[in-house]
């Protein structure tokens, strides 16, 4: 198969992350994977959600929106469809595997991923880029003494696996996951442990060998992106 933009089936888009796009978060990225575009940036809260009131520990939150034009056509501003909730949840989710939250005290960190430009794998690109932005702003907290060096735990990032005419591309772009008769989202930590598989059969169903093949490619693409990662941090 050869595939729209001419890579190989299991090569990454080109990756490019951009530290402190934003001067006033307490951590922020770009993060670029082909033509996709996310802008990371975290906030800190001195509360945490009700539930949590009196626990002594806190938490970590995503929103996710695209922007207008981000997509082909416009999408309308402040309209939270369910998608965008779903895909909010599972970024909250990734990124809480990625902390100590026992060490935050009664604090909130809320990341916020706004989608630039789209094209294929938005939600993965924000959890990779997240981890990154959640990184910088803990590493100010605690030059601070407002949260401990080791708040932070290991690495964690995500990467977009399909079926496209009976092959597995990585890293799906729009054109392909359009055309994709199985996506799958895959959320992983540096040491290869899995936080979220979200797999789905746009027709025939998959088999587990398929599967299995699926997720050995995700993680190859995702321990890539998680040396990127360290890369940009240092």
């Amino acid at each position: 198969m050869v595939r729209i933009d001419n890579r190989n089936l299991d090569q990454l888009r080109p990756v490019r992350i951009t530290l402190g796009y934003q001067s006033y978060a307490e951590g922020s990225v770009l993060i670029e994977l082909g033509r996709t575009s996310v802008l990371c940036s975290v906030t800190m809260e001195e509360r945490v959600p009700a539930f949590l009131k009196g626990s002594g520990e806190g938490w970590v939150t995503a929103e996710y929106s695209m922007l207008p034009r981000s997509t082909v056509t416009r999408t309308p501003r402040e309209r939270k469809s369910g998608r965008a909730e779903e895909i909010q949840r599972l970024i909250g989710r990734s990124l809480r595997a990625a902390t100590d939250l026992t060490a935050f005290g009664e604090r909130q960190l809320i990341v916020d991923c706004d989608v630039i430009q789209a094209d294929g794998g938005t939600r993965t690109a924000s959890i990779t880029g997240g981890y990154v932005a959640l990184a910088l702003a803990l590493r100010r907290l605690a030059r601070r003494a407002i949260i401990p060096a080791d708040a932070l735990l290991q690495p964690v990032a995500a990467i977009s696996v399909g079926i496209v005419r009976g092959v597995p591309p990585l890293d799906l772009c729009y054109a392909e996951d359009h055309q994709a008769e199985v996506d799958l989202n895959v959320v992983m930590t540096q040491a290869g442990d899995l936080i979220e598989v979200q797999g789905t059969a746009e027709g025939s169903p998959f088999s587990r060998g398929t599967l299995e093949r699926m997720l050995d490619m995700a993680a190859q693409g995702i321990a890539t992106l998680i040396c990127c990662q360290r890369e940009v941090l240092g």
